[in-house]
């Protein structure tokens, strides 16, 4: 059964909406005492030596600038608390499909085949796949020839009586006697979303909690 959790995102607008209130209070109680110390000054101020009027519009401009500083930080964790929500609803979007991710374990398609992928740094003469079960015992091996750039995919057909459940894979990239650097791709469904301290994360059937930036594809 799939869920979206969005409790961490009512509890940071919450939060923000409190620290915004405190905020304006206390600006509020700052930028009054400042004028009220002003006006007492003014008032007991030398007849003969009155206060400079830069100085005054120096003061003025202060509290200004700091009340404008304010102003941008509480509308700033207003469009965070704004954009975590927004987060949330995209992310729930994402349940029930299947992503690709950096990993090794073989996912199975509807015909009972393994399948993975590999990201390759430069055009391979030949794609080396070698298929391991738990206990780290290699079954088989996958040969691809010519393969270009980029992201890759494969398929492999499990023996009669076996099954790809639980096997893991590695690459092996060559052009010529030059090896090409190569990343193994999983692909994984999504059951559910939340929200790690502001930041979406993805609870993957197989592959449990990811962080959504390292989802390299969405199908």
């Amino acid at each position: 059964m799939t869920t979206v959790t969005n409790n961490t995102a009512a509890t940071a607008a919450t939060t923000s909406s409190t620290t915004s209130t405190t905020s304006k209070n206390s600006m509020s109680e700052a930028s009054d005492r400042f004028l009220k110390l002003l006006v007492t000054q003014m008032q007991n101020q030398d007849p003969l030596n009155p206060a400079d009027n830069s100085q005054i519009t120096s003061q003025m401009a202060q509290i200004n600038t700091v009340t404008g500083i304010d102003k941008l930080n509480t509308t700033m964790t207003s469009m965070s608390a704004n954009m975590t929500q927004l987060q949330m609803l995209q992310g729930a979007s994402l349940v029930g499909h299947q992503v690709i991710m950096e990993g090794n374990q073989l996912a199975t398609n509807t015909a009972g085949h393994g399948v993975g992928g590999y990201d390759l740094a430069a055009a391979a003469s030949t794609v080396q796949i070698d298929i391991y079960n738990a206990a780290g015992v290699k079954l088989d091996t996958v040969t691809k020839s010519g393969v270009a750039a980029g992201q890759q995919s494969f398929e492999w057909t499990p023996p009669s009586g076996t099954s790809a459940e639980g096997l893991t894979f590695k690459v092996a990239a060559t052009s010529g006697s030059k090896t090409i650097a190569s990343t193994p791709l999983m692909s994984d469904l999504v059951d559910a979303v939340s929200n790690t301290n502001g930041a979406l994360t993805l609870e993957l059937r197989n592959a449990g909690s990811t962080a959504y930036n390292k989802i390299k594809a969405v199908s």
